[in-house]
């Protein structure tokens, strides 16, 4: 499901993918596919190069509507807390 910035721009086809250890939670990668993906990466850079959780990511603000909240989204997911899935 497209976020409510990607339906309002009618630009909905992507996926944010988070990918975290099981145990710890930190996140050892991030996929991001879609016409703005160049735009949403350096939260995931910055995510990894501190050694960031899912939880981390999930818990900071992300302003809304925007495409970053699909970040929020995934990293949540990462961690089972999706709130809009």
């Amino acid at each position: 499901m497209a976020n409510s910035r990607a339906r309002a721009n009618d630009d909905a086809e992507g996926l944010v993918k988070v990918i975290s250890d099981a145990k710890t939670d930190r996140v050892l990668g991030i996929h991001i596919v879609g016409s703005n993906a160049g735009e949403q990466i350096a939260e995931a850079v910055l995510a990894l190069e501190y050694g960031a959780s899912s939880e981390d990511i999930a818990r900071t603000c992300h302003a809304h509507p925007t495409l970053s909240e699909a970040v929020k989204e995934a990293a949540m997911a990462a961690y089972d807390k999706p709130i809009h899935f």
